[in-house]
C-alpha cells in the first residue's frame, strides 16, 4: 500500500522499521518522522530511510505507523487531523489509547487500526495484537498485519480485550526478565559466578520457551516432566506457592490491565 511512515523513531519504531526493510521493503517507499534531532540522524545514516517532519509524512503516506507514547498521542493526533490523505491507513501501537479516540481525532471515515506489539520485536519475534477500527476494512488490516509480521507473529482481538493482551504480552516480556534476573542472583547467591550464572539460566529460559512453542503441550505438562515427588524441583515449587506467586502474577497483571485502561481515559 505504497508509502509507509513510521511516526516515532524510539525502541519500536526502529525495531519496525528494521524489520521492514529485512522483510524486503524498499528504502524508497519508507519515511521516518522523529523529533529529537540527533536520534532522526543516527535512524537516517543507520537505514537510509528518509526522515521528514510529522506533517509532511501525513501528507505523503498510504499508511501511517504512530509509535508514540500513550500520553503523546494527543498532539500528535493535532498535528496529523487535517493532513492525512482520504484513503490512508492509520495504525496506532500506543497502549490504551482505543480506535474510537483515533477515529474521533482524524477526518471523518479515516480507516484505523490499533495495535499492542511487544519489544521481541527487535529480534523478530514480537508478538502483536490487531484490532480493527469502524471504517477499516479487510485488505486494510490485512495489509496492518502484514507489516508486523514483518517482526513476528500476530493475532486478530476483540478490541475489548486490548487492555489484558496490554497486561499479557506487551508488558510480557519484562515479567519474563524480571524473573531471569531473580534467578541469576539466585545462582550468584548460590556460589556460582555471574557469567555462569547468567549463561545458565538464560540459555534454560530459552530452551523452555522453545518446547512451549515446539512441543505444543500445556506448560503444566511440561513443569510436570520436571518435577519428580519429594525432588528438588518440588521443594523449589513448594516454596513459589508458599509465597504466592501465582497470586501475586495474577494482583500484577491486573495492575497493568488497569493502567493500560488509564493511559486510554
Amino acid at each position: 500500500m505504497g508509502v509507509i511512515a513510521v511516526l516515532g523513531g524510539g525502541v519500536m519504531g526502529e525495531a519496525l522499521l528494521s524489520g521492514l526493510i529485512r522483510a524486503g521493503r524498499r528504502v524508497d517507499d519508507l519515511l521516518v518522522s522523529e523529533r529529537r534531532p540527533q536520534r532522526a540522524v543516527q535512524l537516517e545514516e543507520r537505514y537510509g530511510v528518509e526522515v521528514v517532519d510529522t506533517i509532511e509524512a501525513a501528507r505523503r503516506a498510504d499508511t501511517l505507523v504512530l509509535v508514540v507514547k500513550p500520553q503523546d498521542m494527543p498532539a500528535l493526533l493535532r498535528d496529523i487531523a487535517g493532513e492525512v490523505r482520504p484513503h490512508s491507513l492509520v495504525v496506532s501501537l500506543a497502549a490504551g489509547v482505543t480506535t474510537r479516540q483515533l477515529e474521533e481525532h482524524l477526518s471523518p471515515g479515516t480507516s484505523v487500526v490499533r495495535v499492542m506489539p511487544n519489544t521481541p520485536a527487535l529480534v523478530d519475534e514480537g508478538m502483536a495484537a490487531l484490532s480493527p477500527g469502524a471504517h477499516c476494512d479487510e485488505d486494510q488490516l490485512a495489509h496492518a498485519e502484514g507489516l508486523l509480521q514483518a517482526v513476528g507473529r500476530t493475532v486478530r482481538v476483540a478490541e475489548r480485550l486490548q487492555d489484558a493482551v496490554t497486561a499479557i504480552s506487551g508488558s510480557g516480556p519484562a515479567y519474563l526478565f524480571f524473573v531471569v534476573e531473580s534467578m541469576i542472583e539466585a545462582g550468584v547467591h548460590l556460589g556460582l559466578p555471574r557469567a555462569l550464572s547468567t549463561e545458565l539460566v538464560v540459555q534454560t529460559a530459552y530452551g523452555a520457551a522453545t518446547m512451549l512453542r515446539e512441543t505444543g503441550e500445556h506448560p503444566t505438562v511440561l513443569r510436570e516432566q520436571v518435577t519428580s515427588p519429594g525432588g528438588t524441583t518440588a521443594s523449589a515449587l513448594r516454596e513459589l506457592e508458599n509465597h504466592a506467586v501465582r497470586a501475586a502474577f495474577l494482583s500484577a497483571l491486573t495492575a497493568a490491565r488497569d493502567r493500560s485502561r488509564e493511559l486510554g481515559a
